[in-house]
C-alpha cells in the first residue's frame, strides 16, 4: 500500500482557481511519497507565469496555515517541481503548443511518458478537455499510461450523467478514469472496512437479524457561501446523497470482498446499488422529505434565508435539506432501513454513521431503555474522528439501575499520528494506479438512477412539499413525524433535531 507511483506529470487544468491553491497544492506538499522525478503543471486562462503562480501558491500556503515558518525552505523545494502555462482550454488549436511545452518539460526532467490529468476546472468542461486531449493522441501513451481526474459534479441527473460517462469511456479506460469522491478519502471512511473485514466480532451481527436500522448523517452550519450559482442548480440531493452519502451506505452495506483488490471492492459496491429499492410514487411521498433554510441564528449571529443568499433565485424551490429513508433489498439487509439526513444552515457541524442493534426481547431492569435502540456503533467522521460503542451497565449500589456508558476511541489519542487529508490519500492514490477509493462507471450510474425519480418528483412538484427551517435549528420535526415514524428513537446526536425528544 505504500508502492512510491511511477516518474509522472500532474496536469492541473484550472489551476488557477480555489481547489488547487486550498486543496490540491497542499495535499502534494503533505504527502512523503511522491516519486523523485515529478512535475506540476498548473494550465488555466488566467494571464501569469511560473514563477507567478509559485508566488500566488506559497502566499496561499502561508495565509491558510498549511506551512510555516520553518517549513519555508522546504516549500520553496517543492514549488520548483511546479510550472504554469496559459492556455485557452476552450480552442482545439491551444491544445497543440500545450502539449508540445509539457513535453520539453518532461523530457528536460527525465521523466517517463506518465500523465494524470486533474480537471479543477467547471463541470462544463468535463465534456471538453477530454475530447481535445484525444484530439493530439494524449489519452494513451504506448511508453506510458494517461489518467484522469474528474472533480463532482458528474451530471445533474441520470442522463447527463450516463452521457458524460459514455463520452469519458469513449477517450480513456475505465481503469484510467478516476472520479473522486473526497468523503472516501476521509481516514475514518477508509476505517469503515477495516473495522467490519478485520475483527471477527462483528461479522455474526452485521445483518438483519440484529441490526435494527442505520443512520447516515451529514449536518453542516455553513450556508451556501460563495456557491450560490452552483448550489442552487445542484441542492442537497445532487450535493451531498448521490455524491457522498449513498457511497459511505454501500461501504456500510456491502458483501466481504473475495479479496481486498480494487475491483473486487468496487464490485461488491455495485451489488449494493443493485440491491436498493426502487422509489415509487407512495415511498417519494412516505419516505422523502425536503427543506429549505430561511432566516435565523447560527453562533449568536444572525443569517439570512436560503433565497436571501447571493446568486440564488428569490423564487427557489432547491433543497437545502434532505431526509431519505431506504431499503437494501438482499439477503442481508431485507427489512433493515437505512435513513439518510443532509443539511445545510443547522445546529451541529457533524458527519456520522450509527448502527442501531436490535434490543433485547424483555425488559428487566430499571433504566434499561426501551422503545429504542439501546445499543449502538457511531463512527464519527467528523469533526472528533471517533468510534463509539454504546450499551447499558448497572450503576453502582444496591439495586439493578441500569445507565447507557460509552466505550470510546478517539483517533486525536493516537498522539504521534496525524490524520492525512481526503485529497492527499486520493492523489496519491491515483498517482499509484489504485482506484479502490473512485468510483466505477457501473456505480455512478446505478446511483443516479435510483435517484431519478426522486429528482423528477421534486422538480415537478416546485414548492409542495418543501418545507423550511430556521437557520440554526436542529432537524425540523416533520423527519420525526414522517420520515421517522418508528417505535424507536432516532440517534440523540441526529434526532434532537426538533428541540425536543419524541417517542
Amino acid at each position: 500500500m505504500n508502492k512510491i507511483p511511477d516518474s509522472q506529470i500532474l496536469v492541473i487544468f484550472g489551476a488557477s482557481g480555489d481547489l488547487t491553491h486550498r486543496k490540491l497544492i497542499p495535499s502534494l506538499f503533505e504527502r512523503k511519497l511522491l516519486p523523485e522525478k515529478f512535475l506540476i503543471v498548473g494550465v488555466a486562462r488566467t494571464r501569469q507565469n511560473t514563477e507567478e503562480f509559485r508566488k500566488s501558491l506559497y502566499e496561499s500556503m502561508l495565509q491558510s496555515g498549511k506551512t510555516s515558518a520553518t517549513d519555508n525552505p522546504h516549500l520553496t523545494d517543492f514549488l520548483r517541481c511546479v510550472y504554469y502555462i496559459v492556455c485557452d482550454t476552450t480552442r482545439s488549436e491551444a491544445y497543440g503548443p500545450l502539449f508540445a511545452e509539457i513535453e520539453q518539460l518532461r523530457n528536460a526532467a527525465g521523466i517517463d511518458d506518465n500523465i494524470l490529468f486533474y480537471l479543477a476546472t467547471p463541470p462544463i468542461m468535463y465534456p471538453v478537455i477530454p475530447a481535445f486531449i484525444r484530439e493530439q493522441h494524449q489519452n494513451s501513451s504506448s511508453r506510458g499510461w494517461r489518467r484522469i481526474i474528474i472533480e463532482k459534479p458528474y451530471g445533474s441527473n441520470e442522463a447527463e450523467a450516463r452521457a458524460l460517462d459514455h463520452l469519458l469511456c469513449s477517450i480513456f479506460p475505465e481503469r484510467e478514469i478516476y472520479r473522486i469522491d473526497h468523503f472516501l478519502g476521509k481516514e475514518t471512511v477508509q476505517n469503515i472496512l477495516v473495522l467490519r473485514f478485520a475483527n471477527s466480532i462483528w461479522e455474526p451481527l452485521w445483518n438483519r437479524n440484529y441490526i435494527d436500522h442505520i443512520e447516515i448523517t451529514a449536518t453542516e452550519t455553513l450556508g451556501v457561501e460563495q456557491r450560490g450559482s452552483y448550489y442552487d442548480s445542484a441542492g442537497a440531493l445532487r450535493d451531498m446523497v448521490q455524491s457522498h452519502l449513498i457511497q459511505i451506505m454501500a461501504f456500510i452495506a456491502m458483501e466481504p470482498p473475495a479479496t481486498f483488490e480494487p475491483e473486487a471492492i468496487r464490485d461488491e459496491i455495485s451489488k449494493v446499488f443493485r440491491s436498493l429499492r426502487p422509489l415509487s410514487p407512495d415511498d417519494i411521498a412516505r419516505n422523502t422529505l425536503r427543506g429549505q433554510y430561511s432566516a435565523g441564528t447560527i453562533d449568536g449571529q444572525k443569517v439570512p434565508g436560503y433565497r436571501d443568499e447571493p446568486h440564488i433565485d428569490p423564487q427557489s424551490t432547491t433543497e437545502t435539506f434532505v431526509a431519505l429513508k431506504l431499503y437494501i433489498d438482499n439477503w442481508r439487509w431485507a427489512g433493515v432501513p437505512v435513513f439518510i439526513y443532509t443539511g445545510k444552515r443547522l445546529a451541529e457541524k457533524r458527519s456520522e454513521v450509527v448502527i442501531h442493534f436490535r434490543n433485547t426481547p424483555r425488559t428487566f431492569f430499571p433504566g434499561q431503555c426501551c422503545g429504542n435502540s439501546c445499543n449502538q456503533l457511531v463512527i464519527t467522521l467528523q469533526p472528533d474522528e471517533s468510534i463509539r460503542l454504546r450499551f447499558g451497565l448497572k450503576q453502582p449500589g444496591t439495586n439493578f439501575e441500569v445507565s447507557q456508558v460509552s466505550m470510546d476511541f478517539f483517533y486525536k489519542s493516537l498522539i504521534e499520528t496525524r490524520l492525512p487529508g481526503a485529497y492527499e490519500r486520493l492523489l496519491l492514490d491515483a498517482m499509484r494506479g489504485d482506484a479502490l477509493l473512485y468510483s466505477r462507471s457501473d456505480a455512478l450510474e446505478l446511483s443516479w438512477h435510483f435517484l431519478a425519480p426522486l429528482l423528477e418528483s421534486w422538480e415537478r412538484d416546485g414548492d409542495e412539499g418543501l418545507i423550511t427551517y430556521p437557520a440554526g435549528s436542529k432537524l425540523p420535526r416533520e423527519v420525526v413525524d414522517r420520515i421517522h415514524a418508528q417505535p424507536y428513537l432516532l440517534n440523540e446526536s441526529v434526532c434532537c433535531l426538533c428541540n425536543s425528544r419524541h417517542s
